[in-house]
């Protein structure tokens, strides 16, 4: 069976960002750490560190390879959150030392942006009441971090 893998490139400090995020997100781990036995672009054999993690059940790779492309608002991973305790949890473990945004997207210490999401707006945006979705929605432009209650409130009118 085939399965998409997604695969992170860093300028360096995959395994420190790798274990970081398994140290905040449940059911996560990494897996392993090795590194390339053949030389590459990227440098001499052992320059380049792969790593293998688990987040939140989902299997991801990385590796530490020098400088090649940034990452950017193009890819980002959504954490749908139970509740608002949730929502400060992780915003702030991921967003320390990082670049807090718009509209609960923050880009974390290596880079790597996130959008942390409470689940009861993903249920607004699928509601069948356009002017609620609407109000939900205006509500959500206007903040950094998500927060459910504003949410809720701005949802019910």
């Amino acid at each position: 069976m085939s399965r998409i893998l997604p695969h992170l490139w860093y300028v360096d400090n995959a395994e420190e960002a790798a274990r970081f995020y398994a140290s905040v997100l449940p059911n996560s781990s990494v897996d392993l750490v090795s590194t390339s036995p053949s030389e590459s672009p990227a440098g001499p054999p052992g320059s380049v560190v792969i790593v293998e993690f688990t987040l939140m059940g989902q299997p991801f790779m990385a590796i530490s390879a020098g400088p090649l492309d940034p990452f950017n608002h193009a890819i980002s991973f959504v954490i749908e959150c139970d509740d608002q305790a949730e929502i400060d949890r992780y915003w702030d473990a991921l967003g320390k030392g990082g670049e807090i945004e718009q509209c609960g997207w923050l880009r974390d210490r290596y880079g790597l942006c996130w959008q942390i999401v409470p689940k009861q707006f993903q249920q607004m945006m699928k509601s069948g009441d356009a002017p609620a979705r609407k109000r939900a929605m205006d509500a959500m432009l206007t903040m950094v971090k998500l927060d459910v209650a504003g949410l809720e409130k701005a949802f019910k009118g």
